[in-house]
């Protein structure tokens, strides 16, 4: 008798790839105490459901299969590896459970994975691309097109990640309540950079990152409900999300948030990013993405929005964040909220900490503009087109000096 057609086995292991790999990776972390170990036996159980499922057939969890079959192929490589007998020894009551893994539910590790990940004893890029390796099932080489890497310098800093993890003990656990508060911060900023990449970088573009962080976001969120932070995390994420569709015109110019087509705004995500928000500071306990989810949902709520409570909004972040970046985005909102010399006096100030920085030189020559200055407009577009990197902020930054004359 023939077996399942070789197409419906590759597209059962992609599904189970894509849906599912983050939550299986983090459950064979938790038995395994080793990321590297891990991702091997996974690797092989899902090789091996290649000829398994091709004969016999997709079985009816195929979850538990390669979870089982992982944890089978993790003692089958320790033993290869030479490992100490009591080592396999110790290992087996902790893979017991994937023996029975037919069952419905499999426990969801997937939060302690997150924050080994985010460990500040990891450096940020760190954090970043492990996140996407092992939580986002991204592939090495694609976390390195992600990061203008080479995939050999990728792999070797992953590997340094998970030895250095290995080595520092560093617990596979979700912080205590002393430590969640400054842990979480961590968490979140990954997400965030995550889905900012998604807008930054078209070096990966066969995969949307950007959903990849509200996936997370989410993940968390479920995992840890009721926690005000996470839900203005999801939140900002969303409303953000939801203007994707207005970004750029006909032509892949970037077009400003002031001047989208707000019929082009995904309404859903808009209810939903309303709702978090709303919801999370009711909660009682501000904290910097429930403050810039709050800048968000003002943008979505009126046109033009309450420029002079966006200020106030600022001022709160700088008391969680004052970075020269919120400075900046203070001063533009100054400008917008009408007092324009006030706006050019704060922004003065950050060019020493941002001339690298490309939106500030973009910000700057607006205001100059603005002010009448097209001398210091001009120079300041040109600095900011030196720097920029998207195609579609490049085309727009082209328009506006062009205009200037």
């Amino acid at each position: 008798m023939n077996g399942p057609a070789p197409d419906s086995v590759a597209a059962a292991i992609e599904r189970l790839v894509r849906a599912d790999q983050g939550r299986l990776l983090a459950a064979l972390i938790a038995r395994l105490g080793s990321f590297q170990l891990a991702e091997d036996a996974m690797q092989e159980a899902l090789e091996s459901a290649v000829t398994h499922w091709s004969r016999n057939g997709v079985p009816e969890r195929p979850q538990g299969w390669v979870l089982r079959v992982a944890g089978r192929k993790a003692i089958d490589r320790l033993r290869r590896d030479g490992s100490e007998n009591r080592k396999i020894a110790a290992l087996r009551p902790l893979l017991s459970d994937l023996e029975q893994a037919d069952k419905p539910e499999i426990a969801d590790d997937r939060l302690r994975l997150i924050f080994t990940c985010c460990h500040p004893a990891l450096e940020r890029k760190t954090q970043m691309a492990l996140t996407l390796r092992t939580i986002c099932g991204l592939s090495t080489g694609e976390v390195a097109a992600l990061f203008l890497d080479t995939e050999v310098a990728m792999g070797q800093r992953l590997t340094r990640a998970k030895a250095k993890i290995a080595k520092a003990g560093i617990a596979y656990a979700v912080p205590g309540p002393d430590q969640w508060p400054d842990r979480l911060q961590s968490v979140l900023s990954v997400i965030y950079l995550v889905f900012s990449a998604d807008y930054a970088s078209s070096a990966i573009a066969s995969r949307n990152l950007a959903q990849e962080a509200i996936f997370l976001a989410s993940l968390l969120n479920q995992l840890r409900p009721e926690d005000a932070e996470i839900e203005g995390c999801l939140a900002l994420l969303n409303l953000t999300n939801a203007r994707r569709a207005a970004r750029t015109d006909w032509q892949g110019v970037s077009v400003p948030l002031g001047n989208q087509d707000r019929t082009k705004w995904d309404s859903d995500l808009i209810a939903q990013g309303l709702a978090l928000i709303d919801r999370a500071m009711t909660r009682g306990r501000p904290g910097p993405y429930q403050i810039k989810a709050a800048i968000a949902a003002l943008h979505c709520r009126t046109n033009p929005p309450d420029w002079k409570q966006i200020v106030m909004l600022y001022d709160s972040l700088l008391r969680f964040e004052p970075t020269p970046v919120v400075r900046l985005q203070r001063a533009v909102a100054l400008a917008e909220a009408g007092w324009l010399e006030g706006a050019l006096e704060a922004i003065a100030w950050l060019e020493p900490a941002l001339d690298e920085y490309q939106p500030f030189h973009a910000a700057r020559a607006e205001l100059f503009s603005r002010a009448g200055d097209k001398s210091h407009a001009r120079l300041a577009y040109q600095r900011a087109l030196h720097l920029t990197r998207n195609p579609a902020d490049r085309a727009l930054l082209e328009q506006k000096l062009k205009m200037l004359g």
